[in-house]
């Protein structure tokens, strides 16, 4: 290939390439910052959820969590990682908190709250019920008022037991049980003593009233509707992100035998679990007054109709996962209850087959190391050993195609306007020398998806949310907070609350220590590849090391971690072939010239 269409293509990748990471600033990591926002305003609020009946539009919402959970009697909810309480009005469990998860890295910060109760704005709960035609007396409602009739908290040792008899002949029997993490176990008996049979169906729901304005912004995470669903042999997953959602004219419905769905955010779950022998109907639906974004948007399901003959009683098994997608906490259901693609809650992205590994080996590596820092640290030198041979022959042809250089501007010169005539000389000097001139873009190029799919684990997975590593950087999975506007901390300002400029200062223009180093090392990786022929290409490319400084000072410390540790193994694996092969580099120009300015 010529080395002007070379030059080029590069030019071309780069641009794209550029183009990708700020399309990610604009769509990542803007609403991220909204979302920081939009936490700040609710944090008074953050103690502070609607019913299976959608309230009207005019409904007025306390931002009192007392006040709404003081409208019946409550069983309290007590585990190692849970705490909250279920209502007996109703029997929904619509008060839940994460007490392992903190909302800040703040020694102080609340618990992450996962359920609300009706009553708040943004209600989240779930819902286990039964339905049936022309049922005398009634079958269980949201306003169902359910009697303790065994125990009183509900923790992994003791279930709780509810009661509520229909008036006409119907008795329903529900024991809540929990695990030591986060799976509800809903075992529903209906005893029928009235004279003629009853034909009853299972129902459940997870609901959540509107969308908090800090969920289903970003582009590359999966937030809203989520199931996986089949035939009992074959089974796929199912994704419906809010904005879809609120728009759908009608349910979106799926049958099953199996599976499991839900509604998810970023971190945290809730999901329906049947018994996997069971065949369901399941629908993603909206309901309800108002925009499509404050209206209630209900993952529900309906198991098999039972008839209860006289005198007999059926019992029915459900179960909710409500909290954190922890991976091995997904695994072990996966495994334990035999539920299809359970892992997948995690939003692994396109290149799964990338980040499941990838993340994989970071536990592994972690399990060792004790630091997540530390772990990406060594993930980026497996990746760049499993690269070596490849890399190795790419570095060799650019520093031979350095030391080509003054020969390429010799035919440049002797051929000014004749391009076809240049082309064919330099064509002939790469054959002579054994060089391709492409050679040196295949490892950048094979560096992008294993750059994404880190910079997806990293974003995903809550194993990385507010993980430490040394010094400042407290959340591997938030940007880098230094910036140079403050001087780095040593001016007690904050550049974000900035009049007019603050949201650039605070986004795009953040430049972080971490940015800056990677920048720097970006900048001598460049500086060490063969100069392209023409002055306004070689001013891009010194240009590109600025731009995307500025680019990834919004992107995860993690992310910048890993990818200026994979430039200074570059640069180190660069040195020693350039300095072997005798071709001129900054490293040894500058060890040069300070040896000279020692003597």
């Amino acid at each position: 290939m010529p080395p002007h269409d070379n030059s080029r293509n590069t030019i071309l990748f780069v641009v794209i390439a550029g183009l990708m990471l700020l399309a990610y600033s604009y769509f990542v990591m803007e609403p991220q910052a909204q979302k920081r926002r939009v936490a700040q305003e609710s944090a008074a609020v953050s103690a502070t959820g609607p019913s299976t009946a959608p309230p009207a539009s005019a409904a007025v919402f306390t931002t009192d969590r007392t006040v709404a959970l003081g409208g019946g009697a409550r069983v309290p909810i007590r585990t190692g990682t849970l705490t909250g309480s279920l209502s007996l009005t109703g029997g929904r469990i619509d008060d839940l908190f994460l007490t392992r998860y903190r909302e800040t890295i703040d020694a102080d910060s609340p618990a992450v709250e996962l359920f609300r109760p009706e009553g708040m704005q943004h209600a989240f709960f779930a819902q286990f019920g039964w339905s049936g035609p022309n049922i005398p007396g009634g079958v269980p409602g949201p306003s169902t008022p359910w009697r303790l009739t065994g125990g009183s908290t509900l923790t992994p040792t003791t279930p709780v037991v509810l009661t509520w008899d229909n008036g006409a002949g119907l008795r329903f029997t529900r024991q809540v049980s929990i695990d030591d993490q986060y799976l509800f176990t809903i075992t529903d008996t209906v005893a029928n003593f009235s004279a003629q049979p009853v034909t009853l169906t299972p129902a459940a729901a997870v609901l959540r009233q509107g969308v908090p304005a800090s969920l289903g912004k970003n582009q590359v995470l999966h937030e809203g509707a989520i199931g996986t669903f089949g035939d009992g042999e074959a089974y796929s997953t199912t994704q419906l992100k809010y904005g879809g959602w609120a728009k759908n004219d009608g349910p979106e419905e799926r049958e099953s035998v199996g599976g499991w769905l839900g509604i998810t955010d970023k971190y945290w779950m809730a999901a329906l679990i049947p018994a996997q022998d069971e065949r369901i109907k399941a629908e993603f639906r909206v309901s309800g007054p108002g925009e499509p974004a404050d209206r209630a948007h209900i993952a529900g399901m309906l198991g098999e109709a039972h008839t209860i003959q006289p005198n007999t009683q059926i019992t029915e098994t459900r179960r909710l996962f409500a909290g954190a997608k922890r991976a091995e906490i997904l695994t072990g259901y996966q495994d334990s209850l035999d539920l299809p693609r359970f892992i997948y809650a995690i939003d692994w992205g396109f290149l799964w087959f990338l980040t499941r590994p990838i993340f994989i080996v970071i536990e592994f590596f972690y399990g060792i190391l004790g630091n997540f820092g530390l772990a990406i640290l060594a993930l980026t030198l497996v990746v760049r050993l499993i690269m070596f041979p490849l890399a190795n022959k790419s570095y060799e042809s650019m520093s031979k195609m350095r030391n080509l250089q003054p020969k390429m501007e010799e035919i440049k010169k002797k051929h000014p306007d004749e391009p076809q005539k240049q082309q064919q000389e330099l064509m002939a000097l790469y054959q002579k020398e054994k060089i391709n001139p492409l050679a040196g873009c295949l490892p950048l190029l094979l560096q992008i998806p294993v750059f994404y799919a880190v910079y997806k684990m990293l974003f995903v997975t809550i194993e990385m949310r507010h993980q430490p590593f040394f010094g400042w950087i407290q959340d591997l999975s938030a940007p880098d907070p230094t910036t140079i506007w403050n001087l780095f901390g040593l001016l007690p300002w904050d550049p974000s609350a900035a009049p007019l400029i603050g949201g650039m200062l605070g986004g795009t223009f953040a430049l972080s220590v971490l940015a800056i180093f990677y920048g720097l090392t970006m900048w001598l990786q460049m500086a060490m590849s063969p100069q392209a022929p023409d002055p306004m290409q070689r001013r891009i490319f010194q240009l590109m090391p600025i731009v995307f400084t500025f680019i990834m000072a919004t992107f995860p410390a993690g992310l910048l971690i890993y990818w200026a540790w994979s430039n200074i193994l570059t640069i180190l694996q660069q040195y020693i072939i350039m300095h072997r092969l005798k071709a001129e580099n900054p490293i040894d120009t500058f060890i040069a010239r300070m040896k000279t300015a020692k003597a």
